[in-house]
């Protein structure tokens, strides 16, 4: 079990977040298609470091919400934007990015991390449950419980 979320979160983030990432890396922050290159490099090494621990945060932060969308939009994009900014922001000034163009990467993923954090959640539930995973988020009497859908 352990393995097979290791590798559902994995894969989901580095899908989700290969692209949304250069997008924003080039048409935001205006880095050239090398240092976007670079970005995403170094995103795939971290990303792989960080996507369970990422997993987990979620799945932490997720029992707060509620049955309504709008608690579900809150919750996923606030538990995506604390965990992720923070490393988006080392990546691209790692790979480049300086003064106005790293505060427009940041301010970028910010924007871009609380519009996904609901997508990304509903994506990264999908890509658990093709791994036989149990959801994400659940609240901790739901857990012998049939898991239902977010």
């Amino acid at each position: 079990m352990r393995r097979r979320s290791f590798l559902a979160d994995t894969m989901a983030l580095l899908l989700f977040f290969t692209t949304t990432g250069a997008i924003n890396e080039r048409y935001i922050a205006g880095m050239s298609w090398k240092e976007v290159c670079n970005a995403r490099l170094l995103g795939a090494v971290l990303m792989v470091s960080v996507a369970r621990p990422y997993g987990l945060w979620r799945d932490w932060v997720m029992k707060r919400a509620g049955e309504t969308t709008m608690s579900q939009l809150f919750w996923d994009s606030l538990s995506l934007m604390t965990f992720q900014v923070p490393i988006y922001a080392a990546i691209i000034a790692i790979s480049g990015a300086e003064g106005g163009g790293l505060l427009r990467g940041i301010l970028g993923a910010a924007i871009i991390m609380l519009v996904l954090g609901r997508p990304y959640g509903a994506f990264l539930n999908a890509v658990r449950r093709l791994f036989g995973l149990p959801l994400g988020g659940l609240k901790p009497m739901s857990l012998n419980t049939k898991t239902r859908p977010r």
